[in-house]
């Protein structure tokens, strides 16, 4: 018990835990859409994307969140609008604009003479160094990605699966394939304090393509893939403080070596499963040969 208590006695692990465990839930709701849609790539440009943001305000000496929410939005919004007519497909605008967005950050950190040091928890993460008001921060805005995707379920699910339904049922389309990239936006924006723009598109892309491989339909998926990111994020920390190691990588391993477990063992889907599939089929067929005369 004291191995689980221990790390708990100190106020700064109580907040990152906290942090950890709405960080893991929120990406993986959010990330079964970016799973299931394809757009993996989506999450690792946006969390790269919101670097000249950040650069800004750090520049300005202004609110880092502030900064890297509002250069998230425009990246979602500037997807949106080149792919709107569909001359551009939304991979390659991605692209356009993760690599001008990434170079335009870089570029202004450069300036910084002491960017070594005051931005390496932007990268990697500092789910320790998490204050009451970012955890006030990090719940309300969780909470309010949350209430969206529960108040527009069935639109986002209909727009994100058949685009002929969505169009048939006359939704609002392009608005809800904006509201998707802003929510994942925000997701990236959160992320930074746990664990970080390096590593935010695992925690996206990870729990949720784990739940992929254990249910069938998308509401299971997203409550399955919520209990990985939040028990990825609780053994992450205390691997982290026991290890001595940095807190975000702990916890994208963690989420990592929970999918390798599913894509191994899980049911009907997993290699194992498989395998003992192929031996009963190879022995079933053995016993009802009959030898040629």
């Amino acid at each position: 018990m004291n191995v689980l208590t221990e790390p708990l006695l100190y106020g700064f692990m109580q907040r990152g835990m906290l942090a950890a465990v709405m960080v893991g839930i929120l990406c993986a709701v959010v990330g079964c859409y970016v799973v299931l849609r394809g757009m993996a790539y989506l999450g690792d440009a946006m969390a790269h994307a919101i670097l000249p943001g950040i650069a800004i305000a750090y520049l300005l000496k202004g609110e880092i969140l502030v900064g890297a929410l509002a250069a998230g939005i425009v990246v979602a919004l500037g997807i949106g609008f080149l792919t709107r007519r569909g001359t551009i497909k939304e991979d390659t605008a991605i692209g356009i604009l993760f690599a001008a967005t990434l170079s335009l950050g870089v570029a202004l950190i450069s300036t910084i003479k002491t960017y070594a040091l005051d931005l390496t928890h932007i990268l990697f993460g500092n789910v320790l160094g998490v204050s009451e008001t970012d955890l006030a921060v990090i719940a309300l805005l969780s909470a309010g990605v949350l209430l969206v995707i529960i108040l527009l379920y069935k639109e986002l699910l209909v727009v994100s699966f058949d685009a002929v339904l969505a169009a048939t049922l006359r939704l609002p389309t392009e608005l809800l394939k904006h509201l998707l990239l802003i929510l994942i936006a925000i997701v990236v924006v959160v992320s930074l304090q746990t664990v970080g723009v390096g590593l935010v598109a695992a925690m996206l892309v990870t729990p949720a393509a784990t739940a992929y491989l254990l249910t069938r339909r998308l509401p299971s998926m997203m409550l399955v893939a919520a209990l990985l990111g939040a028990a990825a994020s609780v053994v992450g920390l205390y691997l982290s403080y026991y290890l001595n190691i940095v807190s975000g990588a702990a916890i994208v391993l963690t989420a990592t070596a929970f999918f390798f477990l599913a894509y191994l063992f899980a049911p009907a889907r997993g290699i194992v499963w498989h395998l003992r599939a192929r031996r009963k089929h190879a022995a079933r067929a053995s016993d009802v040969a009959v030898p040629s005369e």
